[in-house]
């Protein structure tokens, strides 16, 4: 059952990780946020946050949760000689993972854990910094159905939706499968963009058609202001979503189930990554698919509603 009185920690305050501890902070859990670069744990202390030194500092609480960008960090901050399990002695009750990993570190830190006595949870996550703040985040969850139940209501502070999809590190391979959606599906709404607006159709107007279709979606909304003012400040940048990309191509090789959609987004994911505009948004998909058709785009200076507004 879940325990509303749990000590909480938090690592990584990037745009996802910050945004997230302080959803839990404004619910009335104060977590101790440590990040590398400190002033980015500083900037949540005003939202009702404290700041832990060190990593080792986070020892002590009932769940730390940790939030990074790769496997070689998620290793570094838990089993690393300064990290959160390197001391046997003094150890958290349990670790909630939101980054997205790969299954193989999942499941070498969830054995990690389970030789230490600590729980691991893996819950994965849907959304961007902007989604987090407008508690419309999504959750998925795998790992002992009993840790789970005991942070439930933390999830729930955090996301909008959390799900339960199993035992292990499933959730791994659930949020995996959603990012090479995501990736198949911005393409496809650079390639109709593209194919409308050079019929004659702003880019606002056959936008605002879809998203009221039944092929609109929360997604498709809340990346519409960036395909009509050309706005690619970074949410997702092309190198995580081909990191995403690699492992989704990975998971479908091994289980023998062919990819060929995620195979051909792949590469013009890696197109873009090759174009060297790796720190702006993945939504730079749609200037890629408008120089092949000869397009080219300008802001349209049009007010777009994202969706999301709190």
């Amino acid at each position: 059952m879940a325990d509303n009185d749990l000590t909480v920690g938090w690592i990584g305050a990037g745009r996802m990780g910050a945004a997230m501890a302080i959803r839990l902070a404004r619910a009335g859990v104060a977590p101790a946020v440590w990040n590398r670069t400190r002033s980015k744990a500083e900037a949540t202390v005003e939202h009702g946050c404290s700041v832990a030194s060190r990593v080792a500092d986070l020892r002590d609480r009932d769940v730390v949760f940790t939030m990074v960008s790769t496997s070689s960090d998620l290793h570094a901050v838990l089993l690393g000689d300064d990290g959160l399990l390197a001391d046997p002695s003094r150890l958290p009750g349990m670790v909630v993972d939101c980054s997205t990993v790969s299954t193989e570190a999942s499941e070498h830190v969830r054995a990690e854990c389970l030789a230490r006595g600590v729980a691991f949870l893996a819950a994965p996550v849907s959304g961007n910094g902007k989604v987090v703040k407008a508690g419309k985040l999504s959750i998925a969850v795998s790992g002992p159905f009993d840790a789970y139940q005991r942070v439930e209501h933390l999830l729930g502070y955090i996301g909008r939706s959390v799900t339960y999809v199993g035992e292990g590190d499933v959730a791994r391979l659930v949020k995996i499968c959603h990012n090479l959606m995501l990736g198949v599906v911005t393409q496809c709404m650079a390639e109709v963009t593209v194919l409308a607006e050079q019929g004659g159709v702003s880019r606002a107007a056959f936008l605002a058609f879809l998203n009221d279709s039944v092929m609109g979606s929360v997604f498709t909304r809340y990346k519409s202001p960036a395909f009509v003012n050309l706005d690619y400040t970074a949410t997702f940048t092309p190198l995580l979503l081909r990191k995403d990309f690699d492992l989704g191509l990975a998971a479908g090789h091994e289980l023998n189930v062919p990819m060929p959609l995620a195979a051909l987004t792949a590469q013009l994911v890696q197109q873009t990554v090759s174009s060297g505009r790796v720190t702006e948004d993945f939504a730079i998909l749609l200037d890629q698919q408008a120089a092949a058709a000869g397009v080219t785009l300008k802001p349209e200076d049009v007010q777009v509603d994202d969706g999301l507004s709190a």
